[in-house]
């Protein structure tokens, strides 16, 4: 079994995790790889170390026939410079290709699963991205897939033709806010308070340090699609103490069982009979990923709950420690 179309691995210093993917990727043997590695921070023998192992993995682990390029950094530039300016590199060189950060672990069924969609949605203006992260666990339509206006990106895949629209500095912010256009994208106005607070956060701040928000702008304010399938086909390992963003919490896509062998259920796929984005879907993505629940409903109330017993327990902790070992 060999796969034809390109892939681009964005790796750092994750030398465990990168194995992990790497493993997966051994299954459907790539023939074009485009491997991206941001360097160490400057200082930090630590963090230097593993990414050197990092690479030697990439070295060691890939025994099977495969074109590979690199794009390896010496200094650090960060996940909004360092991931963006990979990407940048890899659709400079292909027309379409699948997007792979090494925390997410993708089931071998999501390759076949991008292939068929790059080649259906090639030259349909309307879809921007194709994501392998359904984050809702609910089969949407009566297809193997639906869409959204979220461009998941924890495994996704896309063409140049739309990343030619990204804009790493997302320069006409100031612009699309003076429009008020947000009312037109979200009819809430939580959501839209949400939405403004955050991209002014971004852009007049630069805080958080990412690439990923400038992304669904573009999409935003192209009217793009994102094409997410009925079966979650991507693990995200990449929550805990190496993670630049997601350093607690848990991971909203759940284990997947089985990732080198056996079935998702997304093959072989069945392409739904209307090409409209789901409301009800991305209603519950708002709820839980972004603007939060509305006051006092069920899952408002779960996430109230949860808040005050992290809290009693860091207390409790706190007093453990405190008290002297006999």
């Amino acid at each position: 079994m060999s796969f034809n179309v390109p892939i681009l691995l964005i790796l750092w210093r994750r030398p465990g995790a990168t194995k992990k993917l790497l493993k997966v990727l051994r299954i459907v043997k790539p023939r074009n790889l485009y491997i991206a590695c941001d360097g160490p921070r400057d200082g930090n023998n630590m963090e230097f170390n593993k990414v050197r192992k990092t690479r030697e993995i990439v070295k060691n682990e890939i025994d099977w026939e495969a074109k590979i390029n690199t794009f390896y950094s010496k200094i650090n530039f960060g996940c909004k410079y360092g991931v963006s300016n990979s990407i940048n590199w890899f659709f400079n060189n292909v027309e379409e290709g699948i997007i792979l950060e090494d925390d997410c672990i993708p089931h071998v069924d999501f390759f076949e699963f991008c292939e068929v969609l790059l080649e259906k949605y090639r030259n349909d203006k309307r879809i921007f991205c194709i994501s392998g992260a359904n984050q809702i666990n609910k089969n949407i339509g009566d297809g193997s897939y639906f869409f959204s206006r979220y461009n998941h990106c924890w495994g996704w895949a896309s063409w140049r033709r739309c990343w030619k629209q990204y804009d790493v500095e997302m320069s006409r912010w100031p612009e699309y806010k003076k429009s008020e256009l947000i009312k037109s994208n979200f009819f809430l106005k939580k959501e839209q308070k949400y939405w403004i607070k955050a991209f002014d956060k971004f852009y007049f701040h630069g805080f958080p340090d990412s690439w990923d928000y400038q992304w669904f702008f573009a999409a935003l304010i192209n009217g793009g699609m994102t094409v997410i399938p009925n079966k979650n086909l991507i693990e995200n390992i990449g929550f805990g103490e190496d993670a630049t963003h997601t350093k607690s919490g848990e991971s909203p896509l759940k284990k997947i069982p089985n990732k080198e062998s056996g079935s998702s259920g997304i093959l072989p796929i069945s392409h739904p009979s209307f090409i409209i984005r789901s409301e009800f879907a991305d209603r519950i993505v708002e709820r839980k990923s972004f603007s939060g629940p509305s006051f006092l409903s069920i899952l408002w109330i779960k996430r109230f709950l949860k808040k005050v017993n992290n809290k009693i327990i860091n207390v409790m902790k706190k007093i453990f420690h405190k008290i002297p070992k006999l």
